[in-house]
């Protein structure tokens, strides 16, 4: 069976599934809806936890991100990872234990405030329609190559799978889906990476292969020749970072507390039966998440050395067959500078910007480029980083049911982030601003159909983003979890924490931080990229980072404003006892 069958068979089959457990776990009332009823086990809310959280930027960008920047990627890892630690420790349990359905349902509650409750939903609407554009965006790309039809038809044919079992299901569909697509995910992403472990050094096991000698008779080990092959070339070594110590640490930073901030994440923890539940499935989380998380770094070795060894000084008509379909997909490009025939894999970017190709072919056959070339580099290949982790079974020559999985794994990783931030879109608009706001008196019918009306809208618009994605989502996409610890979790650490804090404050706060953590992006990546240069930046923070600042300026305005102004209400501040203290708990007395 050839290896395009194969695809259509195994996401074929991944689609069918994820349609026939929505079609079984359809949500009957409000609260099946916003939290699958309230009684999920916490191993089941693990692994749909970290299917939630575990979107197309893990999947299929993150190896590749490792891949190109080396050592300094490392921050993703500790930064995400970081980041559920923190979300289990300081806050999952006791958001669960206040027993709400949606974070700005705590925020208003809390802060005894419907501006409050307005000012969250704005910030979480915002963060979501950020990160969810990106992922409908993944999916259209991930059809486009492997299901052979263009991005758009892509896009439209993940919003009608999306649709399914969001509209219908609500969290409860969602839940159960995401169950299976962690198990088709993660097995997608382990299965090459040990084959391509053992290839390389002989070793089955990728996190043990990463630290092994290749199997080449060099006596060398993986980072080694690595090192060794990318300074002949002309590039910095792989275990070298570029970066400062502090920018290194506010992007980790950023990075973590934006994870224990993102609302579609957060929203898992009221889906079981009680606090110590939400601690315990947020273990089970970590665990899950580790499995693909300390692959990473070995797939995005193998696939940089892989890479070079299968293109570096290859003659552009003898070049594998998988180059020229990513080609045809606009993700790969050779621009012949040396008019020799032969692609040149060097530092530098081979022409300015992305590929604009041209009708026709050049000499060799390749697609024309009309970019302007980069005198001053001699590197003649473009590449998308973002396919690193989609083409490294065929860069790798692996049999063609590895690549078919892969397929089904990177649209299961796309699309299960995609239904968490849809619902939780939904969840914010129907509950948040209709029930709890503007018409207090709707009816849980009523408030039913405005969350599947919410989600269906919420489906067209993101839709519409991954088919017509404008520059600045494509530019501050990776910037949700800044924009997330900037805004959010500011309040909701403040809201468990401080009996002292007030409405005043906490709204005064999510405004300073979003405002201030959005201009800075703004004008780095959007109005003056020019200027996004180390020298220019506050402090030596990039834009990447700039979230920490924004949190920093958040907790400060918040603290200030609320000494000025009046005490919460005593109603408020036993509410924090009572998040805080565990159920059954005494007074405490002398002894």
């Amino acid at each position: 069976m050839d290896t395009q069958t194969l695809i259509y068979l195994f996401v074929g089959a991944s689609f069918a599934l994820y349609i026939g457990i929505a079609l079984w776990s359809r949500a009957g009332s409000t609260k099946e809806f916003y939290v699958a009823g309230g009684g999920v086990n916490p191993v089941v809310n693990g692994m749909a936890t970290a299917a939630d959280w575990m979107s197309a930027a893990s999947f299929i960008s993150m190896a590749g991100l490792i891949a190109f920047l080396g050592y300094d990627g490392s921050v993703y890892l500790m930064g995400w990872t970081g980041g559920y630690v923190m979300l289990a420790l300081l806050l999952a349990p006791y958001l669960r234990k206040f027993g709400q359905f949606t974070v700005p349902d705590f925020i208003g509650t809390r802060y005894y405030s419907k501006t409050a409750r307005v000012v969250a939903v704005i910030c979480l609407i915002f963060i979501s329609f950020t990160y969810i554009a990106g992922q409908m965006r993944g999916v259209g790309i991930v059809f486009s190559r492997f299901l052979d039809v263009d991005i758009t038809m892509g896009v439209i044919i993940g919003m009608g799978i999306v649709f399914v079992y969001a509209v219908l299901g609500g969290m409860k569909g969602i839940t159960y889906t995401q169950v299976a697509q962690y198990c088709v995910l993660i097995f997608a992403y382990m299965v090459p990476a040990f084959f391509l472990s053992f290839m390389l050094t002989g070793n089955p096991i990728p996190q043990i292969g990463l630290g092994s000698q290749v199997n080449d008779g060099s006596g060398l080990y993986v980072l080694q020749k690595l090192n060794l092959v990318l300074t002949d070339l002309g590039f910095g070594e792989y275990t070298d970072g570029s970066k400062s110590m502090i920018d290194v640490f506010c992007i980790t930073l950023a990075l973590m507390v934006g994870t224990a901030g993102l609302p579609h994440v957060i929203v898992r923890f009221f889906t079981v039966p009680k606090a110590s539940d939400a601690r315990k499935s947020a273990g089970w989380a970590l665990i899950f998440i580790a499995l693909l998380y300390t692959t990473a770094p070995a797939v995005g070795a193998f696939a940089r050395l892989n890479f070079i060894d299968t293109v570096n000084e290859t003659s552009y008509s003898e070049a594998p067959g998988w180059f020229k379909n990513w080609e045809r997909n606009d993700l790969i490009a050779f621009q012949d500078k040396n008019g020799d025939g032969v692609m040149q894999v060097r530092s530098g970017d081979p022409f300015e910007g992305a590929p604009a190709f041209a009708e026709g072919t050049g000499p060799s056959g390749e697609r024309l480029v009309t970019n302007a070339p980069v005198a001053d580099s001699e590197n003649e290949v473009y590449l998308d980083r973002d396919i690193m982790v989609l083409a490294n079974p065929e860069i790798g020559n692996l049999p063609g049911w590895v690549i078919a999985l892969v397929a089904a794994g990177g649209l299961a990783a796309a699309l299960s982030t995609a239904a968490g931030l849809l619902l939780v879109i939904s969840s914010s608009v129907s509950h948040d601003l209709l029930k709890s706001t503007f018409k207090p008196d709707i009816s849980e019918k009523g408030e039913l159909l405005a969350a599947r009306l919410a989600a269906t809208a919420a489906i067209v618009v993101a839709g519409y983003l991954g088919i017509y994605p404008p520059g600045w989502v494509a530019q501050v996409v990776a910037f949700a979890f800044g924009l997330a610890a900037a805004s959010l979790f500011p309040a909701i650490f403040m809201g468990i924490f401080s009996k002292r804090m007030n409405k005043e404050g906490a709204i005064a706060g999510m405004v300073t931080g979003l405002a201030f953590t959005f201009g800075y992006i703004f004008y780095f990546k959007l109005a003056n990229p020019a200027a996004n240069v180390a020298d220019n930046w506050l402090f030596g923070i990039s834009p990447e980072g700039i979230g920490v600042v924004g949190m920093v300026l958040n907790f400060a305005v918040a603290i200030a404003v609320s000494k000025m102004t009046a005490s919460p209400p005593v109603e408020i501040r036993k509410l924090v006892d009572s998040i805080r203290v565990p159920r059954g708990a005494g007074d405490a007395h002398a002894h």
